[in-house]
């Protein structure tokens, strides 16, 4: 988890907390496993590729933790918050294994390689550990610790993507699911984690991708998010076909699946969006108009010494790019208070890029030092917290007059909505984005709507963080 993120609704998909599992026949299976995730969207992913493969070993999915014969946590590395929350529900899961014999404990994902012998031997905490790469290897490792032996596999890949693995959806609203693209990471960020515990990048086979998409088109859902540390990077050659698909190609292919299937994807990198991504985005009307671009600092020196291999003037220039070709691209961002010999005058210039940008809202966070990084390495964590949290204060601040401003400006304006689910707050009224990604709440006027649907709804009043309106 991120130590701040905004309010709004969608950001419960990228970085919930935790989620159960269902099982669809609760006499399907003999065993059961329990599963949570924290993090971003691809430890979601992920859980559900996890879940496929233990179906297949005769494990069903179970919300209620006590009856799991095996209980995962698929771990986020990138803030000290999310291993203090691991931490804490390991050792919650430690007493109810003591009351339930025979029960299983394991760590998957990014904490998994760094922090396993803590786990294993001095906290006794788990009995199986196992790294982002060697999902497949699950079912052996769950035979050995059943046998008492501590079962782990944390060896990083250049190969896998689990391409042909069919995700298992897991509490899906049935319309909207994360396909991954891709894996890993060649962005040497020096604030992150990742390519430490996720591996190299590598991209997923084109058609497989395709395949799984369609798959759920043909099901019913009308949303699919690409997922990638960096999807701009996607780069896979067809040799059956002779051909070399871009990011921008993998888009297109995946839009013409049918205009009823919205794309969305997430987390392009500044450096490598491409004029060909936005113009595809452009020409279709059901590839949303919507880019997440993390920019972390406004400050050139600061980017500089994050690794970021763009400046202030470059990020700004690609803002005005996309800007330039879709006038009504929503743009969210990711912004770190407080890096390493952040001064006020750095702080400044972030405060200034966001108002420049006109984030419609961002993912906003102190700068918190991961053990491994470039950064641990290289620069002293010198800002005092009560510093962090006060720049922080002021960058949500900002984000919050951005957000409402943004929302002002939508009220009166009529947009095609995706009908997701009720609305958390009211039953009474249904809750969808627009190709934005902004959420819409809206009365149930008519009986013959549903989840899956699309609907216009002009926008009569909002909040900072949701756009009210009525179906037209």
């Amino acid at each position: 988890m991120l130590d701040y993120v905004t309010d709004k609704v969608q950001d419960e998909a990228r970085q919930g907390e935790a989620f159960a599992p269902y099982a669809s026949d609760p006499n399907e299976y003999k065993k059961r496993f329990y599963i949570e995730s924290y993090g971003c969207q691809m430890n979601f992913a992920d859980s559900e590729v996890v879940a496929a493969i233990l179906n297949k070993e005769g494990f069903g999915a179970t919300r209620n933790v006590e009856e799991a014969d095996l209980i995962f946590i698929n771990t986020c590395s990138i803030r000290e918050k999310a291993e203090q929350t691991v931490r804490k529900r390991l050792t919650e899961f430690r007493k109810l294994k003591e009351r339930k014999r025979g029960m299983l404990v394991g760590v998957l994902g990014c904490m998994a390689e760094r922090l396993k012998s803590q786990f294993l031997e001095e906290e006794k905490l788990v009995d199986i550990v196992v790294g982002p790469d060697a999902y497949r290897t699950l079912p052996a490792l769950v035979g050995e610790a059943e046998g008492g032996q501590k079962a782990v596999n944390v060896l990083l890949s250049r190969e896998e993507t689990y391409a042909d693995i069919s995700p298992v959806r897991l509490d899906s609203n049935g319309v909207s699911a994360f396909v991954s693209i891709m894996r890993g990471c060649n962005n040497m960020c020096s604030f992150c984690v990742v390519p430490f515990t996720r591996g190299r990048e590598r991209s997923r086979d084109a058609a497989s991708i395709l395949i799984e998409c369609r798959d759920l088109f043909e099901k019913g859902y009308r949303e699919v998010t690409l997922l990638g540390q960096n999807v701009d990077s996607y780069y896979f050659v067809d040799e059956t076909k002779d051909e070399t698909v871009t990011f921008a190609k993998l888009l297109e292919k995946t839009a013409l699946i049918s205009p009823l299937l919205r794309v969305r994807f997430s987390t392009s990198h500044p450096k490598d969006i491409t004029d060909d991504v936005l113009y595809t985005m452009a020409k279709y009307e059901n590839i949303c108009k919507y880019i997440h671009l993390p920019v972390q600092s406004g400050s050139t020196r600061v980017l500089q010494l994050m690794n970021r291999t763009y400046t202030r003037e470059w990020y700004m220039a690609k803002v005005d790019r996309i800007r330039e070709i879709m006038p009504e691209c929503g743009i969210s961002s990711d912004i770190i208070a407080g890096f390493c010999t952040e001064e006020e005058e750095d702080h400044r210039a972030t405060l200034d890029i966001m108002k420049y940008s006109r984030y419609d809202f961002s993912y906003m966070f102190f700068y918190s030092e991961r053990p491994g990084t470039l950064a641990q390495r290289r620069y002293k964590d010198d800002i005092p917290e009560d510093v962090k949290k006060r720049r922080l204060q002021e960058i949500v601040e900002v984000q919050n007059r951005l957000s409402l401003e943004s929302n002002q400006k939508d009220v009166g304006k009529i947009f095609k909505v995706l009908i997701e689910g009720d609305s958390k707050k009211n039953e009474k009224e249904w809750k969808g984005r627009n190709t934005q990604n902004k959420v819409i709440v809206f009365p149930k006027e008519n009986p013959e709507l549903k989840k899956g649907d699309y609907v216009n709804v002009k926008v009569t009043d909002c909040t900072q963080a949701t756009l009210l309106g009525e179906i037209v």
